[in-house]
């Protein structure tokens, strides 16, 4: 099959099964402009950049692809972001990176206009995107906030939590930075804002407003800050950065540096499905995507088949048996439960 040109995926950017199928000829630094990049599990696990990968981007800036940074976490500011990437190696300015805070303030904004006092419950992160907008953050319901939000922070306590209750409580509008249950750490996956924000929704029967993927309004804020025309989504989660390119209707690349599994993404929903999958940052961006080619009893990706009654054989690459799997389950004509069980012995 003839490998579509750049312009030509926005249109198939849903469709993981087709663009899996087809593969990519040319490495995808070179075929789109911006690769807007999720943090925790991408670039970066705590305090530590996963292993190449400051080489990785640099090599992908120098064919040309411009790197912006897009998080889910609201706790830090996109200067202290910047600084913590380029500290790793990987030079950066605040102005490439989008936070899920800066999108839930632009909501903020919309529902109850500029020089408001809002109730934070957070971290600086969100102080700062509310400033930023012309917002006034808070820290007490009792000061009168007009709006709620609430991000991902260590330091969010009993407290923070009691006051937003409060608020809430007075029917005032609450926004999410994000519905993230989790949060990768270097000690391991830790509670993240959607658990807390749990505590808030069960106390007052309220559901908020999410601002962070999945949902389109970190995508604008990404598109209108970064100026993307033709961009790419890279994460490493099925539920938020995946899910999020596809509600945005843009190509995706999942690595699995972070949370999502080989059996995770086999498994995946049609809205769940990523247009590209690689083992780490160098192979999703740097290398050649094999397409994946239907055969008498199967798909062949590499040297590797997945057939229909659910196996995986062949001399090749785990990950090329993956991409053969995933396209063999997402057709609906292989024997799904078995080639599950043969994809969680693969070792990316």
């Amino acid at each position: 099959m003839t490998d579509p040109t750049p312009a030509s995926h926005a249109g198939d950017a849903g469709d993981g099964l087709c663009l899996l199928s087809q593969g990519s000829a040319q490495a995808l630094a070179g075929r789109f402009d911006t690769a807007l990049l999720d943090l925790d599990g991408v670039v970066y696990v705590g305090r530590h950049a996963v292993d190449g990968v400051p080489e990785v981007l640099d090599e992908a800036r120098q064919r040309g692809m411009r790197t912006a940074f897009v998080t889910n976490n609201a706790s830090r500011t996109p200067e202290a972001v910047a600084e913590h990437l380029t500290d790793l190696g990987v030079p950066t300015a605040s102005t490439d990176v989008v936070t899920s805070a800066q999108a839930a303030a632009t909501l903020v904004l919309e529902r109850v206009g500029v020089g408001v006092r809002v109730l934070v419950v957070g971290g600086e992160g969100l102080r700062a995107a509310l400033r930023e907008r012309g917002l006034v953050p808070v820290a007490s319901a009792d000061d009168d906030p007009k709006a709620v939000v609430q991000g991902y922070a260590p330091e969010v306590d009993w407290r923070q939590l009691a006051e937003g209750t409060f608020a809430v409580r007075r029917g005032v509008p609450w926004i999410a930075s994000n519905l993230d249950a989790t949060v990768p750490t270097e000690r391991g996956i830790a509670p993240g804002n959607g658990a807390l924000v749990q505590v808030i929704q069960s106390t007052t029967g309220v559901t908020p407003v999410p601002a962070g993927k999945p949902e389109i309004a970190l995508h604008r804020e990404s598109m209108r800050r970064t100026g993307a025309r033709n961009p790419i989504v890279v994460g490493d989660r099925l539920d938020t950065d995946i899910e999020g390119a596809n509600r945005a209707g843009v190509p995706s690349l999942l690595v699995f540096t972070g949370v999502a599994t080989p059996v995770d993404v086999a498994a995946a929903g049609p809205q769940l499905r990523p247009s590209y999958i690689a083992a780490d940052l160098r192979a999703g961006l740097l290398e050649a995507h094999p397409p994946v080619t239907r055969v008498e009893d199967g798909w062949v990706c590499g040297g590797r088949i997945a057939t229909r009654a659910g196996e995986l054989t062949g001399d090749g690459a785990d990950i090329d048996a993956l991409r053969a799997a995933c396209v063999a389950a997402w057709s609906g004509q292989a024997d799904v439960s078995a080639l599950l069980r043969s994809v969680a012995d693969l070792r990316l």
